[in-house]
Parts: structure tokens; sequence; C-alpha cells
């Protein structure tokens, strides 16, 4: 299986067991967390040409990723306190 950049565990690796606890038992963070991976996976296959898409939708995509991205950053920020 090949490597996909901008995994959750990559992105927060000093937050590995957090986030493992929040999907656990956060089912909102959970159902961001599976987007994300979703979301991470078609731009990880337009990028690498599996899945070719336009460069709008591709970008649509990454933005997409992006504000995932910072949703699960401030839910994990705000689980730390």
């Amino acid at each position: 299986m090949s490597h996909t950049p901008h995994e959750l565990a990559e992105e927060f690796p000093n937050s590995l067991d957090l986030i493992h606890r929040l999907k656990l038992e956060d089912a909102h963070f959970a159902r961001l967390a599976e987007e994300y991976h979703e979301v991470n996976r078609a731009v990880h296959r337009a990028e690498t040409l599996v899945e070719p898409v336009s460069d709008a939708h591709e970008q649509d995509m990454r933005r997409r990723r992006m504000a995932l991205k910072d949703e699960i950053a401030r839910m994990l920020s705000m689980a730390v306190k």
C-alpha cells in the first residue's frame, strides 16, 4: 500500500492518543476525521493521476481538506484544556 501524505497521524503526531479517544467518544469528531480521510484520499488520487480531476475541483478538495484539518485542530486544542 502506498503512503498517502497528510494523514491525521502525520499532521498531528503528538495527538494520536487524543485523536483515537475523540473518535470513540465524540460522534462529530469521528465524522470530521472520516470526512478528512475520504477527502485526503481523493486529493492524493487526483495528485497522482489515479483519478484525474479538473484543476478547479482539485483546488476545491484541497480547500475542504484544509477546512476539515482546521476544525480537527480546533477540537484537539479544546480537548486538551
